[in-house]
């Protein structure tokens, strides 16, 4: 019978070509995307999965109470993580990472081998404890991983790194120097396996922290908070009481150390500090503390994918109900000579697994053949799984699964024809039992103008933050990087640079209002009140006196930095935003203390985005002083080429052993903001499969309807229906359904997108126009793939339908 079962089912097939490719074709597309975002999801949730002690490594957080802000963070004091080895028994052993670019080594470097004399720019540098290797079971291929970072002025490297420098040899013992500074040489002590993609530590280099020191007297002070620190628990130890048991640190350490420092705040940050475990497999996941993945995306891609998946599904419904009148004669004779509604039940499922079969091979060609783009759009390194031992397995019961569910409503609802009815010539049941084709083709559409929408409003998005007045001129500035090699020369550099005809201005800093530069964050008080008040908190940066017009900043009080007045070296440039949370009503003159320096307020500089736009701008100090890595010129050229070029060759005259590297700041500034950028290309990706998807099955259902009214329209057609008439008649019914569509999904897209905006602090608002436009496009699209079979029968000659009358 099965034999039976698929042969009549491949006939079925081959002889209605047309729905079979709608069909096969609509569920195929659906299923590579699904495969697709499977395959994405599947990594991000895979993340930290390879440790052997995974259950015992955690990473510590703080969570802190601001004035009644919660938040949390992963930094703590230089000796947070031997106190807590001391006091706890619990942990069998702690150690400390260190990757705030703001100190010299961590972040990036250059980096030059003994014995050569050209530099070459790294990044992907940390600080860490010799115990961290062992605590996240770093895999050696050369040296021990419990010495490797043991002594003084060690370092492992990467074996891809290794290779790179130290080709064909072991490299252990080898000497390479950072920054060009001879002076202290960094001795290789191990090299380590490539970290996987899938692992939140992603570095090539780590520089011990064995006898180093940010700063003298740092590793006794519980003040700043610097590290991030991980810790192995001893088997069987209590997660919760352990955490219980922290809460202990703040008052045993931190508040003698605020009140030694004279902090009047000292007990009350004291109790608004707490500490806790957070799981090495759940860091990725956790966009809530750091460096995570938002979940909420990764739902909302899976529920896209689905909703991918139900049109494609519905297509199939839609399809096999709709052309039930042509397969009702065959039901009644089957009936006739003795078939059981199971047997016939049995017949179309196997034509629906058929079908599912198929849509899965093409799936998987089609999911490999777009995995490049799919990596593109996602900024991933997906390889697709044919080697997997599930693939087969999953695919194969996946397509069953779905095969039966898509194929389980037709199969009944065919079946269930009664034979006297057929066979009197009833057989017209598909096309007037419409309801359920009607709602599904609202789902259809619904799901597709809520993504049309969202791809709208992430765009309009996007063009605010890019376009937006940011309080800076982030235009025409070249950031020349890797300056802190120049050592004393980078001011005879700039005064070189300024020179030239094409620049108008330059600015010594590493402090730069895109991602990437320097931050730092410093307490603040009004001079003489750090035993009264509590501090406001703010960036403290080190910049050139020609960094405010460099960088098209204005003052708005007061006057700017200057090199030609020697106070000015404790002179202070505040942001309207420290003098609002100091309460500063009249703050030229005034003296503020980060709890050292104290500095005299000489101007006010304009309130300017120097983080995400996600985030309010906070309070920051500039203060005179010439943080070498970088250097910002403002051009003024139409020849950008030529200007690079001659930056270049000054450039050569300084560091004839380094190549030069520059970047543009409008371009930096942009990718601050390419996780946005890649949810609208995501969005619009998956708006256009989807609209494809429902035009597919409304193309099939519109030239089955006109194909069932072919006779009715012959006949107004004789009795003198225009083409226009005729074409509206049969798309009529078609566009309601695509305006209901639009109706239920528009305040379903503006709710999501309402929540998806709020994420944002500088926001568009949701206009109204979008739903129009949106609605007015998914109707044009429908009303182009009605109108190609409306205007076909329409034009037809009427002989042809009505000669068997």
């Amino acid at each position: 019978m099965l034999q039976n079962y698929l042969k009549i089912a491949w006939r079925q097939l081959r002889k209605q070509k047309f729905y079979s490719t709608i069909k096969i074709g609509g569920f195929a597309l659906s299923i590579a995307a699904c495969l697709l975002i499977t395959l994405y999801i599947r990594d991000e949730l895979s993340y930290d999965r390879q440790y052997v002690h995974a259950d015992r490594i955690f990473r510590v957080i703080n969570v802190y109470n601001e004035n009644g802000n919660i938040g949390n963070g992963t930094s703590c004091s230089a000796p947070f993580a031997k106190a807590i080895k001391a006091d706890f028994p619990e942990i069998e052993t702690s150690a400390r990472l260190m990757p705030v670019p703001l100190f010299p080594g961590a972040g990036s470097n250059e980096v030059m081998r003994e014995g050569q004399d050209e530099n070459t720019y790294e990044e992907r540098f940390s600080y860490a404890d010799p115990e961290l290797l062992d605590i996240l079971e770093v895999p050696m291929v050369y040296g021990d991983r419990s010495l490797a970072l043991a002594e003084p002025n060690t370092i492992v490297l990467s074996k891809k790194k290794a290779d790179k420098y130290f080709p064909n040899q072991n490299p252990i013992g080898k000497i390479l120097y950072l920054n060009n500074d001879k002076a202290h040489p960094y001795t290789v002590g191990g090299v380590m396996k490539d970290f996987p993609t899938t692992t939140h530590i992603q570095y090539d280099f780590f520089l011990t922290l064995k006898g180093h020191e940010l700063w003298p007297g740092e590793q006794n002070n519980w003040m700043p908070q610097n590290y991030n620190t991980y810790v192995r628990l001893r088997p069987g130890a209590d997660v919760a009481r352990l955490q219980t048991k922290m809460r202990t640190i703040p008052q045993k350490y931190l508040v003698p150390a605020l009140i030694q420092n004279g902090r009047a705040d000292a007990e009350t940050i004291g109790k608004s500090i707490s500490y806790f475990l957070q799981p090495v497999s759940a860091i990725h996941t956790s966009a809530d503390i750091q460096d995570g993945v938002d979940t909420r995306f990764l739902w909302l891609f899976g529920a896209v994918a689905c909703f991918i998946l139900l049109i494609a599904c519905i297509n199939f419904i839609n399809l096999s109900t709709a052309r039930s009148a042509n397969r009702a004669k065959e039901v009644g004779l089957r009936k006739v000579v003795g078939s059981q509604r199971g047997s016939l039940v049995r017949q179309f499922l196997t034509e629906s697994l058929l079908f599912s079969c198929c849509s899965f091979v093409l799936a998987i060609v089609l999911a490999w053949l777009l995995l490049p783009y799919f990596n593109r759009l996602a900024a991933k390194s997906l390889v697709f799984p044919w080697a997997s031992w599930w693939l087969v397995p999953t695919m194969l019961l996946a397509a069953l699964v779905i095969g039966v569910l898509a194929g389980l409503y037709p199969s009944f609802y065919l079946s269930s024809f009664q034979p006297i009815q057929v066979l009197k010539g009833m057989v017209s049941r598909g096309s007037k039992n419409a309801r359920l084709r009607s709602i599904l083709v609202v789902f259809q559409f619904t799901t597709s103008v809520i993504l049309i929408i969202a791809t709208f409003i992430v765009y309009r998005q996007m063009q605010f933050i890019l376009n937006r007045k940011l309080g800076f001129d982030k235009d025409q500035v070249v950031v020349i990087q890797g300056t802190n090699t120049l050592g004393d020369r980078i001011k005879t550099f700039k005064t070189e640079l300024l020179k030239l005809p094409d620049i108008r201005s330059a600015a010594i800093s590493g402090y730069l209002p895109i991602a990437g530069s320097k931050r730092n964050q410093n307490p603040f008080w009004k001079d003489g009140k750090v035993k009264e008040s509590a501090p406001v908190s703010g960036q403290l940066w080190r910049v050139d006196p020609d960094y405010i017009p460099t960088l098209g900043m204005k003052i708005v009080e007061g006057r700017n930095l200057s090199a030609d007045i020697a106070s000015d070296t404790l002179a202070t440039v505040i942001n309207q935003t420290m003098a609002k949370k100091l309460a500063l009503e009249k703050p030229i003159g005034q003296r503020i203390t980060n709890g050292g320096d104290v500095s005299t307020i000489v101007g006010v500089v304009q309130d300017f985005n120097f983080e995400s736009v996600r985030e309010n701008i906070g309070g920051l100090a500039l203060r005179r002083g010439y943080n070498r890595d970088l250097i910002s010129v403002k051009v003024s050229t139409r020849d950008m080429a030529a200007t690079i070029r001659s930056i270049g060759t000054v450039w050569k005259k300084f560091a004839p052993n380094q190549a030069i590297r520059y970047t543009f700041m409008d371009e930096s500034f942009a990718r601050m903001y390419d996780d946005v950028q890649r949810m609208g290309q995501l969005f619009t990706s998956f708006s256009i499969l989807a609209i494809i998807i429902a035009c597919l099955g409304l193309f099939a259902l519109s030239a089955f309807m006109a194909e069932q009214r072919s006779k009715e329209v012959s006949v107004r057609k004789v009795l003198g229906a225009s083409v226009a008439q005729l074409t509206a008649l049969l798309s009529r019914d078609f566009i309601k359904l695509v305006l209901i569509a639009v109706v239920i999904a528009s305040p379903i897209a503006w709710w999501a997108m309402h929540k998806w905006l709020q994420d944002f602090v500088y926001r568009i608002d949701i206009s109204g126009w979008v739903f129009f436009w949106a609605g007015a496009l998914v109707v044009a699209i429908a009303l182009v793939t009605i109108s190609f079979q409306a205007i076909r029968t329409a034009t037809a000659n009427p002989v042809k339908s009505l000669r068997s009358e």
